[in-house]
């Protein structure tokens, strides 16, 4: 943000700080608290400990004891704005898909061996093996309005199984490494503590590749939409009718919706999702129900299996549901889809809040100084639409009201135009016979 933005969201900010003040030890910290936080807003090109002091004429050292050394419950911070941010989403109004949760992790490029968990691993953010770190998040959003409000580091193994490193880098001993998908359920149970209530739950293949995950998800009776690997395991209830035998073997995801008779008698319905800065993407949907297989067996329950296709591109995606039977395949998708907003979410905070700025070997300090990215993330979310002066507008499908998240929004005689709630017609065509920019036109 600018100096005069800043300025013009002060007594904002200051009202939103405020929620923190319990949490610091004693006065001088919650002030250098506001000094960071104002420092992650302003339009500094660099925003780590050292830029912050030296434009707020802070003593350096003093600002980076802040994040390293001053007793402050950076736990409690995190508490404090999830229950804020029950608020916020309580005030957006037509959105149809409700409170959407986006689980998701993302990463950093990091020099040298000594920032707390790094690691040469597969990064997200360069789409290879590089040194860097990587963090679990959990995300909303609901209507226009998206935010982080979660986040892990991940420890590899590596450094959990090394003590004495953890040691040096001020990790605390009960910190170990746990599977990604653990991190994902702990912050569903930790939100929902903090009265952030999801209807319904997106994720990636990384997280959707484990049934143990899916499992949670059912225990916690968590509604969900997630992508999985085109190698998930699972049989057609019309090839397994009751619950398949323990002994049967499962097909992968990818071989199963174009061999079983289930699957080939549907019909395509092709869809149109509408996007912000983006031309609409057409994707043509099957969806069945499937029995899932995992470490413990066949599933107690059918699922949702969701094969989509889209000609422009050329990309496949599977995604399974544990929504009702009764629920829309145009429904799925469009909860699936609402994933990109944790990718913006992210460039948001990686670009605009210094993220990935910190530099520093102190576990305590750099998850300081990701919590407070987060909490600003959260700030700025509310204030968006304000900044932008634009009426804030419903999402996918806002022309009909009152309609909750895994209710079925539309039967089989058409689809909706996500951007002007009007009714098209049912388009079913075979991937052979329509060209992708006819069912654009046709959508």
């Amino acid at each position: 943000m600018t100096e005069a933005q800043l300025e013009a969201l002060g007594p904002a900010l200051t009202q939103f700080l405020d929620q923190f003040r319990p949490h610091c030890g004693y006065a001088p910290t919650f002030g250098h608290l506001n000094t960071y936080v104002r420092g992650l807003l302003s339009d500094s090109p660099r925003k780590t400990a050292e830029p912050i002091a030296l434009a707020a004429g802070t003593p350096v050292r003093t600002l980076q004891e802040f994040l390293r050394d001053h007793d402050w419950e950076q736990d409690e911070v995190r508490a404090s704005f999830q229950r804020y941010v029950a608020n916020p989403l309580s005030a957006v109004s037509g959105a149809n898909l409700g409170v959407v949760g986006l689980l998701d992790e993302t990463s950093a490029l990091k020099q040298g061996k000594k920032t707390p968990g790094v690691k040469h691993q597969y990064l997200g953010c360069v789409g290879k093996l590089a040194n860097g770190i990587v963090t679990v998040h959990m995300g909303v959003c609901k209507g226009r309005y998206k935010t982080l409000i979660d986040l892990d580091r991940f420890l590899p193994e590596e450094w959990s199984d090394d003590r004495k490193r953890c040691a040096e880098a001020d990790i605390p001993d009960d910190l170990v490494h746990r599977p990604k998908w653990e991190i994902g359920l702990e912050q569903l149970d930790r939100t929902r503590n903090n009265a952030v209530t999801m209807d319904g739950l997106t994720f990636d293949a990384g997280f959707g590749a484990c049934p143990a995950f899916l499992a949670g998800l059912d225990d916690r009776q968590q509604r969900f939409v997630g992508e999985v690997p085109r190698t998930f395991s699972c049989r057609s209830v019309h090839q397994s009718g009751c619950r398949p035998d323990s002994q049967l073997k499962g097909q992968r995801a990818e071989e199963m919706v174009r061999s079983s008779s289930q699957f080939r008698s549907l019909d395509w319905r092709v869809l149109r999702l509408n996007r912000e800065t983006l031309e609409a993407q057409v994707w043509r949907v099957k969806a069945g129900r499937v029995w899932v297989s995992g470490a413990e067996g066949w599933s107690a329950r059918t699922y949702w299996l969701v094969w989509a296709s889209n000609d422009q591109t050329g990309e496949e995606k599977f995604f399974v549901s544990n929504a009702p039977e009764d629920v829309g395949v145009e429904v799925l998708m469009r909860v699936a889809f609402r994933r990109a907003n944790v990718e913006h979410s992210f460039r948001t905070c990686k670009s605009e809040l210094g993220f990935t700025h910190f530099e520093g070997r102190s576990y305590t300090a750099l998850m300081r100084h990701l919590s407070l990215c987060v909490a600003m993330m959260v700030f700025v979310a509310e204030h968006t639409e304000r900044l932008r002066g634009e009426k804030p507008r419903g999402d996918d499908g806002a022309g009909q009201s009152g309609v909750g998240v895994f209710e079925p929004l539309l039967d089989a005689a058409g689809t909706t135009d996500e951007r002007s709630g009007e009714r098209t017609g049912d388009h079913r065509a075979s991937p052979k016979t329509k060209s992708g920019s006819a069912r654009v036109q046709a959508a």
